[in-house]
């Protein structure tokens, strides 16, 4: 069965590469503009990742991430973070929020299916 990601991002394009990279692995995406888009969409359909970026517009990354967490369908889910942001403040918060990993953007799409791979097989 195939398995499906949630991509959440304010930029069309990297919701593009993300969507044609992983598409191209087997995986099925569904694309948010931000996060509150985001947490819409996980309520309507359950996912087995989300992707998030940090800074958009309405709700950032981590607060999707707190806001999922909040949700019993997605306590278990690997909710990764990709985002330009790469301090290690930024991470911590990103960890206690709940996030599973942490990828920077650019990323490299054999390096993003290999870390899907990962957390989702």
């Amino acid at each position: 069965m195939t398995k499906n990601v949630l991509a959440v991002d304010d930029s069309a394009s990297i919701r593009q590469m993300v969507n044609f990279t992983l598409r191209s692995a087997g995986y099925t995406v569904v694309d948010a503009v931000d996060g509150r888009d985001g947490l819409a969409r996980a309520r309507e359909q359950q996912f087995d990742l989300v992707l998030t970026d940090q800074n958009m517009p309405h709700m950032d990354g981590l607060a999707l991430i707190r806001a999922l967490r909040e949700l019993p369908a997605y306590r278990q889910v690997p909710i990764l973070m990709l985002t330009t942001e790469s301090s290690e403040a930024m991470k911590a918060q990103g960890r206690s929020a709940g996030a599973t990993g942490w990828m920077v953007k650019p990323f490299d799409p054999l390096k993003l299916i290999e870390v899907v791979r990962k957390v989702i097989g």
